[in-house]
C-alpha cells in the first residue's frame, strides 16, 4: 500500500481546502468538488457536510478512486470507508484546524450526518 509523504502530509495538512475529484463508472471524472480535510497521524481525512446523500460522497461508492488537490499536492486516491472509531478524534481535529470559522459551520462537518461520510484519503 502506497503511503504519504511527510512532505505531502504538511502541504494537505497546512491547506484550508482540498479538491476532491471522483471518477463514474467509465474512469472519466466528474466536477471537482471543495471540501476540508484533516490529518489524523499518517492518514489523511475528509467528511460530507451533507453525509451520506452528498453528490460527492455518491460518486466515491461508483469506484472508490478518484484525485485530490491541495497545498500544491495532485494525488490519486483510494477512498476508504472509516468506521466510528475515529470520530472523536476527527472532531478534535476539525474543531482545531478549522476554529476561526463560525461554531455552526465547524459543528455541520462534526455533526452524526458528516461522521456517518468519513473517508480515509489512501494515495495510488
Amino acid at each position: 500500500m502506497t503511503t504519504w509523504t511527510p512532505d505531502e502530509l504538511a502541504r494537505i495538512d497546512g491547506a484550508d481546502e482540498l479538491q476532491v475529484t471522483t471518477l463514474r463508472g467509465d474512469g472519466s471524472p466528474r466536477s471537482p468538488r471543495t471540501i476540508w480535510v484533516v490529518r489524523d497521524g499518517d492518514d489523511l481525512y475528509v467528511r460530507s457536510v451533507y453525509g451520506v446523500t452528498s453528490v460527492w460522497y455518491r460518486g466515491t461508492r461508483t469506484r472508490h478512486e478518484g484525485r485530490v488537490q491541495a497545498g500544491g499536492v495532485d494525488r490519486d486516491v483510494t477512498f476508504v470507508d472509516v468506521g466510528d472509531e475515529l470520530d472523536e478524534r476527527l472532531d478534535a481535529e476539525y474543531r482545531s484546524k478549522y476554529r476561526r470559522y463560525a461554531a455552526s459551520i465547524v459543528d455541520s462537518i462534526t455533526s452524526a450526518e458528516a461522521r456517518a461520510a468519513t473517508i480515509r484519503l489512501v494515495p495510488r
